[in-house]
């Protein structure tokens, strides 16, 4: 590398010399013509010199005597010949005389001038040396930063092959640590598949031992009830069927299946023409206990307490306490069944419990373990559970009093938005916006049956064995539950961001992007109500609007920061809550004694309304 910065400086240096040396003749060439006009210049004026000098001479030689000649004597006359020869030489020496005076002057005014244009160019010349000085000057100081330049590019050069196989290296590691990572990708879906594959087929196990615990325990019930007396009585009309009677102590008794019936048979003959009734009572009594997934005398079977009745819903009317819930915007809200405990959840994928007592929000725990985004949450009918869908395509499942995950159901293939209990804590429902509706056994955490929806999931409800899907298609769908079949699709005019049923579980309410509330009669499965406001606008696809407890009034949040309250008789507009939303309201809430209603925003606020 040093000897190619030598040979590049000496080239440079050779370039200047050459490009010097052709200026300089280019130069002189321009004044060779004036240098040669002035040699001959030279060269006849010192002819004419001699030329004049020897006339002089010549003339004067022509007037002194000759020798022998008498000096003192007269003049000789000269003669006519002589006398007009020498006027003739003299004019025509004169004549020259002029002619050469005339070309010394002006040889000599190019002289002046071409000795101007010399000392130009002698000054030119000099600030060309001055210049060249002055450039070689900058051309060693080039040269010597070309070579640490060249030097610094030979440390880099050989730092750049390091850093390439470094590169070469790091990528060849990634190269195979990506091989890695998609084949353990591979195993976990293989294992995943397994694990779901193996959870159906517990599941079906399951219920396939929990219906044969139901026809045994059914079989030993007919055959004990078939040992026992019943009370029969005949009419004295022949062809007037015979009637059954039960009490009702001992239908309490049949149910706790403790207890045994010791009503004497009348007749024979009787028994026969009612044992059908008989087991068709004893069937409906059974069914009317089991639920899905638990045996019929499951002692794990937990009684829920009983939620708290709403006579009367108070209007909020002002603002109690506000929050800053969440480090990211506010998804979902949720009162506890017992109205001292209010859920929240957000986009910082965190649930956030609090404790209601006079008016007042206090932080008790947080739930963590999402992944995702939360955007829905549901309390168990005990309280005890909470239920969160979220934006990494599973549900959560949490026990409050530990704070710990205690399920997570996978198997959704997009966002889930919508996670909902069934009639027991054992059963939920989801929906999601892979076009599905799954139903899910908590107990072994095995989605035991999956529903197409057809269009995008935004919410969900169940009621008995109906389950109710808002749509992005602008639909609502009802679908039997037992049969997974669609029984009823109601057509609203705009996409369905929420569904609320109420707790006779009469009415449905349904918010969507058309800025509407419509409440649906659930026996007439068609819209009763539409409520409509100026100013109200469905701020997202996941607005949620609700019911009060006591069915008496619809409530939801606009875009514009304010809660629409209208009246479920009147089909007015009750009231407006503004001043204290600064940011969409996503979600509010209506706690179950009807005193507190919450909401929560984009703006991460959670206000509590009195």
């Amino acid at each position: 590398m040093a000897e190619a910065a030598g040979s590049g400086g000496r080239f440079w240096k050779r370039h200047i010399v050459r490009q010097l040396q052709l200026r300089d003749r280019a130069q002189s060439g321009r004044f060779l013509d004036v240098v040669q006009a002035y040699t001959r210049l030279l060269e006849k004026s010192s002819l004419m010199v001699h030329f004049s000098e020897k006339l002089e001479a010549e003339s004067f030689d022509r007037q002194a005597p000759r020798p022998g000649q008498d000096t003192c004597g007269s003049v000789p006359e000269p003669g006519p010949g002589s006398a007009e020869g020498l006027q003739t030489l003299k004019r025509k020496y004169q004549r020259q005389i002029a002619e050469v005076k005339d070309a010394s002057g002006e040889l000599a005014y190019r002289i002046i001038e071409l000795s101007k244009l010399l000392k130009a160019k002698e000054c030119e010349l000099q600030e060309q040396k001055t210049r060249l000085g002055s450039l070689s000057g900058r051309l060693a100081e080039l040269e010597a930063e070309q070579q640490q330049l060249a030097g610094r590019a030979g440390d880099l050069g050989c730092g750049n092959a390091a850093r390439k196989a470094e590169y070469d290296a790091l990528r060849e590691r990634y190269r195979l640590q990506e091989a890695e990572l998609r084949q353990a990708a591979e195993r976990g879906e293989e294992l995943l598949q397994s694990l779901v594959r193996k959870k159906k087929e517990a599941a079906e196990h399951q219920n396939e031992k929990n219906e044969r615990v139901k026809q045994a325990r059914l079989c030993r019930e007919l055959k004990k009830a078939t040992k026992r007396t019943v009370s029969i009585d005949v009419e004295a009309d022949e062809g007037k069927p015979a009637e059954v009677n039960v009490p009702v102590s001992e239908l309490a008794e049949l149910e706790g299946c403790k207890k045994l019936w010791k009503r004497p048979f009348r007749s024979a003959s009787a028994t026969s023409v009612t044992l059908a009734r008989c087991m068709g009572v004893f069937k409906g009594l059974l069914d009317f206990r089991l639920k899905r997934g638990n045996s019929i005398g499951s002692e794990s079977e937990v009684h829920y307490r009983s939620l708290p009745i709403c006579l009367v819903t108070c209007l909020p009317s002002r603002v109690s306490d506000v929050q800053e819930a969440h480090s990211s915007e506010v998804n979902a809200v949720k009162f506890g069944p017992s109205s001292g405990v209010l859920a929240t959840g957000g986009a910082d994928k965190l649930i956030r419990l609090w404790n209601v007592a006079g008016g007042r929000l206090k932080d008790m725990q947080t739930l963590e373990g999402a992944n995702g985004t939360i955007t829905s949450i549901e309390f168990d009918p005990s309280g005890h559970q909470i239920l969160a869908a979220s934006y990494n395509k599973a549900v959560h499942l949490w026990h409050i009093r530990d704070c710990k995950s205690k399920e997570t159901l996978t198997g959704h293939a997009d966002k889930v938005t919508a996670a909902k209990f069934r009639s027991t804590r054992h059963q939920a429902v989801t929906g999601s916006r892979d076009r599905t509706v799954k139903e899910w056994d908590l107990c072994k955490g095995a989605c035991y049956r999956t529903i197409n929806v057809f269009s995008y999931c935004n919410d969900v409800v169940c009621c008995d064995n109906v389950i109710m899907s808002g749509h992005h298609d602008k639909k609502i769908r009802f679908w039997d539950s037992r049969g997974a079949r669609c029984t009823e699709v109601i057509p609203v005019e705009g996409q369905v961001t929420s569904l609320h049923i109420s707790q006779d579980q009469m009415h449905l309410l349904s918010c969507s992007r058309d800025n509407t509330l419509k409440v649906i009669d659930l026996k007439m499965n068609n819209v009763r109500q539409v409520f409509q406001a100026d100013g109200f606008k469905c701020g997202s696809d996941w607005t949620k609007a609700i019911f009060s407890p006591d069915k008496s009034y619809a409530l939801v949040g606009s875009s514009n920061g304010s809660l629409y309250l209208w009246n479920m008789e009147s089909g007015k507009l009750e009231t407006v809550l503004s001043g204290e939303h600064r940011a969409s309201v996503n979600a509010v809430a209506w706690c179950f004694s009807g005193q507190y209603v919450v909401s929560v925003d984009q703006g991460r606020k959670v206000v509590l309304w009195r």
